[in-house]
């Protein structure tokens, strides 16, 4: 198959599969009275659209299949542990960020607004970065090493968001009278969103493994997708929104004057003249 086809199949699965699971993630929300369950849909978005393109890829006899199991097996890590951690962290409640983004409750505003400024743009977002792994697994391989090393920075992301998720709820199951002001420690010493970062380096790695070992052409025609995530992660829905909020509590700004705010660095010491 060439890179057009591979590109245009895989935007194709990419973009109905990903219409299918945001239908059904309307309908939750609808029953549910919440647009918060969107946060759960979208790693199992990402991991359907992977899905069913390695099945048409395998079934068709297009890629390489050992690839393809290898990085759908990837995502599937990936989006599972993410869906039951923002499962897990929820209360049953909807989400401030999303009644603000509404301009009030679901039950209020209506499915359509919800459709309109959610999901809709959830979706066509998940199929957008699903694009290096939808596309690539219908081409050839052309740098075997290329996928060795996209696992390793998959492998690198899921670290960071694994265990700076797990310092970031150990933190939070500490009473206020108890824990620091802000947590400093651990990851967050570094870097003051190891979760967002992680995710960033798990689709860098993926768009490596996925599109770029078989390529320059499909490298290029797909490295949208890493970008626009690491974009969406440091300036709109991760890193940028969290820090309008956090920079008003105690303790935060200090904090960010001597932590990095996204790739993980050595503290920075203040220097007096």
């Amino acid at each position: 198959m060439t890179v057009g086809d591979a590109l245009v199949t895989g935007a194709v699965i990419a973009v109905l599969t990903s219409a299918v699971i945001m239908v059904i993630t309307t309908i939750v929300a609808r029953a549910q009275g919440r647009v918060v369950v969107v946060d759960t849909a979208w790693g199992l978005d990402l991991f359907a659209i992977a899905l069913v393109a390695a099945v048409m890829a395998v079934t068709s006899g297009d890629g390489d299949t050992w690839r393809s199991w290898l990085v759908t097996g990837a995502v599937g890590l990936w989006a599972l542990r993410l869906a039951w951690h923002m499962h897990r962290r929820g209360d049953g409640t909807e989400d401030p960020r999303y009644e603000k983004l509404l301009g009030g409750p679901l039950g209020r505003v209506g499915l359509g607004v919800a459709v309109r400024k959610v999901f809709a743009v959830q979706g066509l977002a998940a199929a957008v970065v699903a694009m290096p792994v939808a596309a690539g697994v219908f081409s050839q391989v052309r740098w075997t090493w290329l996928v060795v090393v996209g696992l390793g920075v998959w492998a690198i992301g899921l670290f960071f968001e694994t265990v700076g998720d797990a310092q970031l709820a150990a933190y939070r199951a500490q009473s206020r009278d108890e824990r620091p002001q802000v947590l400093d420690s651990g990851l967050w010493r570094y870097t003051r969103h190891p979760n967002y970062f992680g995710d960033a380096c798990v689709w860098w790695g993926l768009w490596l493994a996925a599109a770029l070992s078989s390529g320059w052409a499909l490298g290029a025609a797909t490295v949208v997708a890493p970008v626009a995530m690491t974009y969406f992660l440091v300036r709109t829905t991760g890193a940028g929104l969290l820090e309008k909020t956090m920079m008003r509590r105690p303790g935060y700004p200090e904090y960010a004057e001597r932590t990095s705010r996204f790739i993980p660095l050595p503290r920075r010491t203040r220097t007096t003249s």
